[in-house]
């Protein structure tokens, strides 16, 4: 049963039984509307974004980002070969740390493997599945929510509690606004992201049909093993140049370096629903990556089954292994200071 938490309102806030996890949690999905049409649904599992509806039309809206229609395909997609995280809240450290180590305050700090021999998403446990608290929703003209989990001391071996909220705005310029802010009881690293994989096409296309711009000069070298070597590589006459727009690869897991200024970072432009995405953030990079394969193992949202271009990524972030790279923008959170991470991805008919 749908419950309206305001009543007799233009932009209501509902929320409905999801499911409940296995230590008895009650998880809940809240939708967001605006003046527009446009609904954002988010769960309290993982903070995880699970629907993003905008109107193309009087009569039409399509979804564009990939997801399950149930809490037990979530969950069972952590167990497959790659795990997908759709629309996740990642944490406490999004993108890959070598050797699942790092030093801090000359201190040496061992985290879980959980991706070969590396440390990637947050460990085993990391924040995609963590059960959130709401602490607030706001029922203005820009609808928001806000959650809040508090990550103990050492939790995956990261020093400090942290507590960190995430706030998604839903406004009625037809932005998703992501904001992150997190405190910490120690010197600690952070590095939270948004990993929705967006499809502008909707759920049973592929993104390589869509026009990709990323407003960025290079990327970060990397290894076999998708490792920062601490190096850049100029994108000129790269593959991967779409500083002047193009379609989108097959196949890319690559950092892109931003400049810090108020420019778009990044777009998706779908001519088949004469849609466009744009991309601002506060964040030196973009992790951009193509993907959604569920491998036949869950149906996705509409029935569909994702595959290997079934959406794209962009991981606002610090760059991947961070703290083992003195010259790469610091992840360190120090006591008592505010981590604030703030991503825009603006729907505009063209």
């Amino acid at each position: 049963m749908q419950k309206n938490y305001y009543s007799q309102t233009e932009t209501p806030v509902f929320s409905k039984f999801f499911g409940n996890l296995a230590d008895g949690n009650e998880v809940l999905l809240f939708t967001l509307c605006n003046k527009n049409g446009a609904e954002l649904s988010v769960m309290n599992y993982g903070a995880t974004i699970t629907s993003l509806k905008i109107p193309i039309s009087e009569t039409k809206k399509v979804d564009v980002v990939l997801g399950f229609d149930t809490l037990e395909d979530y969950l069972y997609s952590f167990d497959l070969a790659s795990a997908p995280y759709f629309g996740t809240t990642v944490g406490r450290f999004a993108g890959r740390i070598n050797n699942a180590k790092f030093s801090l305050n000359e201190t040496q700090i061992h985290l879980n493997k959980n991706h070969g021999n590396h440390n990637i998403h947050g460990g085993n446990s990391g924040f995609s599945r963590k059960f959130w608290k709401v602490i607030s929703t706001s029922n203005t003209d820009n609808p928001s929510i806000t959650f809040r989990f508090v990550s103990e001391n050492n939790e995956e071996n990261f020093p400090g509690e942290l507590a960190i909220n995430v706030t998604y705005t839903l406004s009625d310029n037809n932005e998703l606004i992501v904001e992150y802010s997190a405190i910490s009881t120690e010197d600690t690293i952070v590095n939270c992201t948004q990993h929705s994989y967006f499809n502008l096409d909707g759920q049973a296309d592929a993104v390589t049909n869509q026009t990709l711009f990323v407003n960025s000069n290079q990327i970060l070298e990397t290894t076999v093993e998708n490792i920062p070597t601490g190096n850049f590589v100029n994108l000129n006459d790269h593959k991967f140049d779409f500083s002047i727009p193009k379609k989108a690869p097959h196949q890319i897991d690559n950092t892109f370096v931003l400049e810090n200024n108020d420019e778009v970072k990044a777009s998706l432009l779908s001519e088949k629903n004469k849609l466009k995405m744009s991309v601002f953030t506060n964040q030196p990079a973009v992790h951009i990556y193509v993907g959604g394969n569920c491998s036949n193992e869950i149906k996705g949202k509409e029935n569909a089954n994702y595959h290997a271009q079934s959406g794209i990524c962009f991981e606002t972030q610090k760059y991947p292994d961070a703290p083992n790279y003195s010259h790469f923008p610091s992840a360190v959170l120090k006591k008592g200071e505010t981590y604030h991470h703030k991503t825009t991805f603006k729907f505009e008919k063209i």
